[in-house]
């Protein structure tokens, strides 16, 4: 492993891979805007790299940081996993971003180009190629998380600001394609979010695979313990494949 001087970001190497350039993946952990959750983090990153992925993991800025600091830390990470000088081949046309929860959020933003007002960050190179959404927090006008919305906006955001920040009110033709996933039952982030994203997208023409489990709490990770959700890493693996992302 390695690391970024600046940001809080772990690489985890692709394994088995020939040194021709690989995808890579920027791995956001949930949390709710207030912590990056480790068994969304490394753990995750490590099955990456066992799909011939190169893996970095990002601990972005959360509370009391607000808005845009963690979307300027998620893109300044995309720029260099593009260009930066971190030693690995990645194939810099296949640089995805997976997040769990607030992450699938900040994933979800990333993704619709969202703007952080930094002109060095907010280009097409910021944008990820492909999207990896588990039990996304996505909307924060509906069926939103109230805990994310004040870690990362304050508790009185203005209306223009909760739009702003809704992935689903601002995806276009240029998002990229997305896997997504959720369980029915989610106490803490309604599925509803998921099927927001899913649906902006699909109505822009951008290829979207949905994934709903009748039943499994919120935060479950790899989820390799819980019978149904324990299926999506498979899942995944199947649509990277499709995608063109984990042969040779």
């Amino acid at each position: 492993m390695t690391s970024h001087a600046a940001l809080d970001l772990t690489l985890i190497p692709a394994q088995n891979s020939p040194q021709t350039p690989r995808p890579a993946v920027l791995v956001l952990p949930g949390g709710g805007y207030g912590k990056t959750s480790d068994h969304e983090a490394e753990p995750v990153g490590e099955w990456l790299a066992g799909l011939g992925i190169h893996a970095f993991v990002l601990r972005y800025r959360v509370a009391p940081h607000r808005h845009p600091a963690p979307l300027s830390d998620a893109k300044a990470a995309m720029l260099w996993i593009r260009n930066g000088d971190h030693g690995m081949a990645v194939d810099t046309s296949r640089v995805g971003v997976l997040g769990f929860s607030a992450g699938g959020h900040l994933a979800a933003t990333l993704s619709t180009a969202v703007p952080c007002d930094d002109p060095a960050l907010d280009i097409a190179d910021a944008v990820p190629d492909l999207s990896i959404l588990c039990y996304p927090v996505v909307s924060f006008t509906s069926a939103a998380h109230q805990g994310s919305i004040d870690n990362l906006l304050g508790t009185s955001p203005s209306p223009d600001l909760l739009q702003r920040m809704s992935a689903e009110l601002n995806t276009t033709s240029a998002a990229p394609p997305a896997f997504l996933w959720h369980t029915a039952d989610d106490g803490a982030v309604p599925v509803e979010n998921t099927f927001a994203y899913a649906r902006a997208l699909i109505e822009h023409g951008v290829p979207a695979e949905v994934h709903v489990f009748p039943h499994g709490r919120h935060g479950l990770g790899l989820a390799r313990e819980e019978s149904g959700p324990d299926e999506w890493t498979s899942l995944c693996s199947r649509w990277l494949d499709r995608q063109g992302w984990t042969g040779n």
